[in-house]
């Protein structure tokens, strides 16, 4: 699995987020970037991606995520 895979695929089932990634193989880091999910908790941001990732999770393809999450505002300040 390629990183841009990782990317591509949640972009496109998270509207209105961008996703920053590294990693290769079966272990990523996910910058995730979304207003609407800066909003949740941090239990329901992770879920809100893991429902997505979860078949990889099962087929083996994905074996570890670390993820943290950043508003437009906050993303744009860190970079």
């Amino acid at each position: 699995m390629q990183a841009v895979e990782v990317k591509s695929f949640l972009e496109g089932k998270l509207p209105e987020t961008q996703v920053e990634v590294e990693g290769e193989g079966c272990n990523f880091q996910l910058n995730v970037i979304s207003d609407e999910l800066a909003t949740l908790s941090p239990v329901k941001r992770q879920q809100q991606v893991y429902a997505h990732l979860n078949p990889w999770i099962a087929d083996g393809s994905i074996h570890a995520v670390t993820m943290k999450f950043f508003s437009r505002a906050a993303w744009s300040e860190r970079t």
